[in-house]
């Protein structure tokens, strides 16, 4: 397992035992963290599991694809140079300790 926290846009932050090889989003959907809407269900295909990721971890993660870079155009909220699909980040030890944001909106 692997410690994650999210902050959600009014600040509060919320810590979870992710389990390693599980997305981001899918840890936010079984932890019950609000404002992860996941509407594809984390098949990068609707951009509702954006997430600001914390500057200090933005180069420990896997290169932003095509298919990725294309719907964060798309999102709801702005989207920023640390921007990321939480669908698209796999949790790993590596990670312990990954902070992220939740924008404001995702549709």
């Amino acid at each position: 397992m692997t410690t994650i926290t999210f902050i959600h846009s009014d600040n509060r932050s919320q810590s979870v035992e992710a389990a390693d090889g599980d997305s981001l989003m899918l840890a936010a959907l079984t932890h019950g963290v609000d404002g992860i809407v996941a509407e594809c269900g984390g098949n990068a295909v609707c951009a509702t599991c954006h997430v600001y990721v914390d500057e200090a971890w933005t180069a420990k993660l896997d290169p932003v694809s095509d298919d990725e870079d294309a719907l964060l155009d798309g999102t709801a909220a702005e989207r920023l140079p640390n921007s990321r699909l939480s669908c698209q980040i796999k949790v790993r030890p590596a990670l312990a300790g990954l902070v992220v944001r939740i924008p404001d909106r995702q549709s």
